[in-house]
C-alpha cells in the first residue's frame, strides 16, 4: 500500500505514519506539506491507494487542491483529516469526491477503522456529522422530493442495500452480506442514488439516514 499525507505540520504528519504503520506495516508513506508538493508527488507516483488531505494547506486551500488532484487523473482514494468538523466542511468534502472525512480529534483506533472501511470500497462519514447535513434534495418542497423511504419506490432488496450503504459498507461486503452478486449491488446502488436523487454514495449514506435507516 502506497500513502500520500499531506499536511503542513509535520507532527501532524508524523502522527499519521505511526497510525499508518498500525495500519499496515509495509505500506510506504510519502509526505506533502503543501499542495503543490502533494500535486508532484501524485504526478511521480500515479499508483497511490490513498491520499490523506487537510484542509487547512497554505497557500491553496484543501477543497480546491481535493478537486485539483482529481482534475489532474488521481486514481487514489482520497480522505480528508481535518481540525475542523463543520458540517460544511464534510458535505463540501463529500460533494467533492472524497472518501471519508476525518476529524483530528478522532482516536487512533477510529482513524485505522475509519481508513479500513474506505480502503475496502466504503465511505467514512464521521457519526455526528450523519442525518444533520444540507444535500441535493433537502430543501425541496413536499411534491419534489420524497418525504419517506416509501416514497421511493425501492424494492425489498434495494431497501437492504440501501441500509448496508448507509452503514458506509462498501459493494463486496454487501454483496456477501446479502449473498446476491456483487455486479446485482452495483446495480441497486446505481437504482438508490438515482432515487435518492444524489450522485455519490457518501450523499445517500447521509440521505438515507435522515429516512431512518441504520
Amino acid at each position: 500500500m502506497k500513502v500520500l499525507v499531506v499536511d503542513d505540520h509535520p507532527l501532524v504528519r508524523e502522527g499519521l505514519r505511526l497510525s499508518l504503520d498500525a495500519l499496515d506495516p509495509r505500506a510506504e508513506v510519502l509526505e506533502a506539506s503543501s499542495a503543490d508538493e502533494a500535486f508532484a508527488c501524485t504526478d511521480q507516483h500515479p499508483d497511490l491507494d490513498l491520499v490523506l488531505l487537510d484542509l487547512g494547506l497554505p497557500g491553496l486551500p484543501g477543497l480546491v487542491a481535493l478537486e485539483e488532484l482529481r482534475a489532474r487523473g488521481c486514481k487514489a482514494r482520497i480522505v480528508i483529516v481535518s481540525a475542523s468538523s463543520a458540517q460544511s466542511d464534510v458535505v463540501a468534502a463529500l460533494n467533492s469526491g472524497a472518501a471519508g472525512f476525518i476529524p483530528k480529534l478522532s482516536s487512533s483506533d477510529v482513524l485505522i477503522q475509519a481508513l479500513r472501511l474506505v480502503l475496502a470500497g466504503g465511505v467514512y462519514v464521521p457519526p455526528q456529522a450523519l442525518g444533520s447535513l444540507d444535500l441535493p434534495g433537502a430543501n425541496d418542497t413536499a411534491d419534489a422530493f420524497p418525504k419517506s423511504l416509501q416514497q421511493l419506490g425501492l424494492s425489498e432488496r434495494q431497501k437492504q442495500v440501501l441500509a448496508l450503504v448507509a452503514q458506509g459498507k462498501p459493494n463486496k461486503v454487501i454483496a456477501s452480506d446479502l449473498q446476491i452478486a456483487e455486479p446485482t449491488v452495483k446495480a441497486h446502488v446505481t437504482e438508490i442514488l438515482r432515487a435518492l436523487r444524489v450522485t455519490n454514495r457518501a450523499q445517500a449514506m447521509i440521505v438515507a439516514r435522515r429516512f431512518g435507516v441504520r
